[in-house]
């Protein structure tokens, strides 16, 4: 497989560029594995990875319905962060913050990782305390964390409104400094990569149509290109984890699947050069490096499995970015896309073993899928590879919903699409 240096750059455009080897390999599957994940996206690539490079277990496919990446991997807003504030969420994507800042020279790929800083913004009294609160906690468990008042704020982001002459007047910021972007189908071409060169068999346009047990134990897979054995199965299919976990026999899970809308600008000049969010509704918002403007807000609040959105969420959405910045009004949007979300009871992720023997989950992810790919990767691969997890997943237990062990960041409670 290509290998990736300044030299080969030389050596490549000397002779045309006609000599550049396949990223990764397109084998025909195998009857059987040690190990099989279910979905080539991020985490199911990252996974596969690390149980190869960490865990020695390189006899592993990676079974994909459509085409390597043509899921949640990339359809989202490309930010990264760790900026959480509960004991069981902190130490697991700060781990993710810490795999990302090294994830380009470790995959020997680039990732176009960019810790351009994210700035949360508050708008009342309320929100600054409640920004203190998650900052204080944030440095407590040795996170970044830094307030930002409105003058830094109108020399950083020109094109923010701060003046006194708003709906939601700024009163400050929260910012992670360490905290930014990266290209999202980069990740995944990365890991897919670095599986494949491990040897890691990737399996495009095979879709998983029914579980092969032996007695209670999942013993393997049916696909739509045959069947394959395996030692242990993980799902990592983020949006569709119900329709695959109900061919295993779990009818009822604690997640709902619901449409998250992303939306894409012409390109402009460099005017904004960190992530911003908006704490008198639900936007985020960065400018590419090809100078599009991307952004996302709130999830539609019916259930779908379609990649697409509503009309009302676009309406919702364009008005948050022009109540923060008016200088943004002339803009043509390019397109938009949907993702699918499968929205925990908690607003927190589930990385488990079971709850079917010889099954492993990865799912409930909310929005917070992208940033945690590295570390859900790399503690889901953990937990398939020693049967037990790691402590940054232990609190990711399917029971805890059932104990009352609930890991709820936003305290919503038991509302999915409020998360």
């Amino acid at each position: 497989m290509a290998d990736y240096s300044a030299l080969a750059i030389v050596r490549n455009a000397l002779t045309g560029n006609e000599n550049w080897k396949p990223a990764w390999r397109k084998p025909e599957p195998k009857t059987r594995y040690d190990v099989v994940i279910i979905g080539g996206g991020g985490h199911g690539l990252a996974t596969a990875y690390y149980l190869a490079s960490e865990f020695g277990i390189r006899n592993v496919a990676v079974l994909e319905k459509g085409w390597l990446g043509s899921g949640n991997i990339g359809r989202n807003t490309t930010i990264v962060r760790s900026n959480y504030m509960l004991a069981g969420n902190v130490p697991f994507y700060e781990h993710s913050m810490k795999l990302w800042e090294n994830l380009s020279h470790e995959l020997n790929y680039n990732v176009m990782f960019s810790q351009r800083g994210i700035i949360n913004l508050f708008h009342t009294p309320g929100q600054e305390d409640e920004a203190a609160r998650r900052g204080n906690s944030m440095i407590l468990q040795g996170v970044d964390a830094r307030f930002v008042r409105p003058p830094e704020l109108r020399r950083r982001v020109p094109a923010l409104n701060v003046s006194g002459n708003t709906r939601f007047p700024v009163l400050g910021g929260l910012e992670q400094p360490r905290a930014g972007t990266a290209r999202h189908d980069a990740v995944a071409w990365g890991y897919a990569r670095g599986a494949d060169r491990r040897g890691v068999d990737i399996i495009e346009n095979c879709e998983v149509t029914g579980f092969v047990r032996d007695g209670d134990q999942v013993t393997g897979v049916e696909t739509t290109r045959g069947r394959i054995s395996a030692g242990k199965v993980g799902v990592a299919v983020a949006g569709s984890t119900s329709r695959v976990m109900a061919l295993a026999g779990v009818e009822r899970l604690p997640i709902e699947s619901h449409v998250l809308q992303a939306f894409v600008t012409e390109a402009v000049k460099p005017c904004l050069d960190t992530v911003v969010t908006f704490g008198g509704g639900h936007l985020y918002i960065s400018q590419s490096d090809k100078g599009s403007l991307v952004f996302g807000g709130d999830i539609d609040g019916y259930n779908s499995y379609a990649q697409r959105g509503n009309l009302p969420i676009v309406e919702d959405v364009m008005s948050e970015v022009l109540e923060l910045f008016p200088a943004f009004a002339k803009l043509r949007l390019l397109r938009s896309w949907g993702g699918i979300m499968d929205m925990s009871m908690d607003g927190s992720p589930i990385i488990t073993k079971g709850p079917v023997p010889g099954l492993y989950l990865n799912a409930g992810w909310c929005y917070g899928g992208f940033k945690a790919t590295p570390a859900s990767g790399w503690c889901f691969a953990h937990t398939i590879a020693r049967d037990e997890p790691h402590a940054h997943n232990a609190p990711y237990t399917l029971d805890r919903f059932h104990r009352g062990y609930v890991i709820d960041e936003k305290g919503q409670g038991a509302t999915p699409w409020k998360h």
